[in-house]
């Protein structure tokens, strides 16, 4: 499938191509270059478990931080002062499913796929298995996030998990 954005046509593989190369970005730990996959002004959401599409403000969420809050994320996961990520955890993401959707804003491109991510860490293994609804907009240096949302599948977290590194 194809779509054309802004007088560009984006392929799925593009966008494969794109998620798959954050989602190694994402398990090297390398948040700075993460953080250019974002435009400026975007938004990064997860919402809470029990998330059924409304409004993230009033349903509740683990993640709705703007452009300024992603910056403020990136500098700590970065910093010693992450104590649940000091050392980082081990992270293998795999990402599946992926479809190109309309938006009404004919610059953007509406993104799902599905994703797992393995994360080892203080002898213990975890998997978040959920699905991306992501915003792209293309840009002359390639794809780039409007819109960055993670929702889990999960009915709950089990106690004592983290989300701790990003999803």
């Amino acid at each position: 499938m194809t779509a054309l954005i802004g007088g560009r046509e984006i392929t799925r593989a593009d966008v494969e191509d794109f998620l798959y190369a954050e989602a190694d970005i994402l398990d090297a730990w390398r948040y700075d270059d993460w953080l250019a996959l974002f435009e400026p002004g975007a938004r990064f959401e997860v919402p809470a478990t029990d998330w059924k599409g409304e409004s993230l403000l009033e349903a509740g969420s683990f993640v709705t931080d703007d452009w300024d809050l992603i910056r403020a994320r990136v500098k700590r996961l970065k910093s010693r002062k992450a104590h649940a990520e000091n050392p980082p955890s081990r992270t293998h993401r795999m990402v599946s499913n992926v479809r190109l959707h309309e938006h009404d804003d004919p610059g953007v491109l509406r993104v799902t796929a599905s994703f797992i991510v393995h994360r080892a860490r203080d002898g213990q293994f975890d998997h978040y298995v959920g699905r991306y609804d992501h915003l792209l907009v293309p840009t002359d240096e390639g794809l780039r996030f409007r819109r960055r949302r993670s929702i889990l599948g999960h009915e709950h977290l089990s106690a004592g998990s983290r989300l701790s590194f990003i999803l």
